[in-house]
């Protein structure tokens, strides 16, 4: 589904122009779509109708309340990653029944407020941590459910900043540990082994790592079942990525149906952590061009989004569409485009042809996931507003930060 579309030559989110909310909300401003957020959650949902699952959506990819709640209200559950993240959730109205808990360092007061909180699984990451969460459970009086984050040591085929799957990697178990843990976990009056979950990395264009991975994890649910260690779920992460430029991607049907296949009727619940698959391509970023600056090897459209607000392009050299919101019917032009902040880093795109002119609207596509969750007040840049469209209706979801507010919990010296 295409929520983002032309009318009359200028650029709309689901009925909304793109000019309007720039007058209304100013630039830089995000702007996401509600329609395609329950599209993209639906997708999912449906491809696994026949089989127990639960949907815990990343929230890493974007955290904003409203996307939170949009996605609750959709019965999903939802993947965490901090305590931070724990608050948010439950702030939005998340059932804590449906809340994993992965991550490498969870710290003491994340575990009690998780365990707490009652949520569903922690995805263990350490024999450490597994340590750590016996002794507070214990403390707590509570049996911590547990499900061990199992590294299948598998290729996936993606940016190495965002693959998470292979042994020198910092995430999850090592696959020759990870029986003895189970037992050991097992053998724990204050655990309770739930599950078994693996994640292999991010931006992931191609079924089989996928195939691969769940292939090594199944032999190890099987073994753990000749044991007598019975798990109620198999969590196969997330990692499926969408389309930034051209690439050939499997639809989310084909996928799941290839993941199915390979379980067949092993009794267990599936779950699965869906992040950039559900917003990436449901928001953009709206920025405006200030300078035009031609150059002799060079030319530069000069916006006021930055890289604080997207950090992606300069931090995985990632490439995101960049479209002007008002066609013009002028010759494009080549230029970078580039942000305010004193860095060289700081491009949203390279050598793109557009046929734009100062306080002309830029539209930078695909911008749902990982924009918003990643940006920072470097030089000292209020982070920018959201919003969320909803048909015709525009809704402020998050303000746009206040150069105040930045310093507002900071103290001069006395004297």
């Amino acid at each position: 589904m295409s929520v983002f579309g032309r009318r009359d030559g200028i650029l709309h989110t689901e009925s909304v122009g793109l000019p309007a909310v720039a007058a209304q909300f100013g630039t830089p401003c995000f702007v996401y779509s509600r329609a395609a957020l329950e599209t993209a959650y639906r997708d999912f949902d449906a491809a696994l109708a026949r089989r127990d699952h639960l949907i815990c959506y990343a929230m890493k990819a974007n955290s904003n309340l409203a996307v939170l709640d949009v996605f609750a209200k959709l019965g999903s559950g939802f993947d965490i990653v901090s305590g931070g993240e724990l608050a948010r959730a439950l702030a939005a109205g998340a059932d804590p029944r449906k809340i994993v808990f992965s991550g490498v360092g969870k710290s003491e007061p994340e575990i009690r407020a998780a365990l707490t909180a009652g949520i569903l699984c922690f995805n263990v990451e350490s024999a450490a941590e597994l340590a750590r969460l016996a002794r507070i459970a214990d403390d707590l009086k509570v049996r911590a459910p547990v499900s061990l984050r199992v590294n299948p040591d598998v290729d996936a085929r993606t940016h190495p900043y965002i693959s998470t799957g292979l042994k020198e990697n910092k995430f999850g178990v090592a696959y020759a540990d990870a029986l003895g843990l189970y037992r050991d976990a097992s053998a724990s009056p204050h655990l309770d082994v739930a599950g078994l979950d693996f994640h292999i990395g991010s931006q992931l264009t191609e079924v089989a790592p996928f195939v691969d991975a769940l292939d090594r994890v199944l032999d190890l649910v099987d073994a753990l079942e000749r044991e007598g260690i019975r798990l109620r779920h198999l969590d196969i992460g997330g990692g499926l990525g969408i389309r930034y430029q051209a690439e050939q991607l499997p639809e989310i049907a084909d996928y799941l149906h290839a993941m199915l296949a390979r379980i067949g009727d092993r009794p267990q619940t599936l779950l699965l952590e869906p992040g950039r698959a559900l917003v990436g391509n449901a928001g953009l970023l709206l920025t405006r061009v200030e300078y035009l600056k031609p150059g002799e090897h060079r030319s530069f459209a000069i916006v006021d989004a930055a890289m604080n607000d997207l950090m992606r392009p300069s931090l995985y050299d990632a490439w995101h569409e960049i479209v002007p919101v008002v066609q013009r019917s002028t010759p494009p032009h080549r230029y970078d485009v580039v942000g305010p902040v004193c860095e060289t880093a700081d491009f949203i795109g390279r050598e793109r042809h557009l046929a734009v002119a100062e306080g002309d609207l830029l539209a930078v596509m695909s911008a749902g996931a990982y924009g918003m969750s990643m940006s920072s007040n470097y030089n000292s840049r209020p982070r920018a507003a959201e919003v969320m469209v909803d048909g015709s209706a525009v809704h402020l979801v998050r303000g746009r930060e206040s150069p105040e507010s930045l310093y507002a919990d900071e103290r001069r010296l006395p004297g």
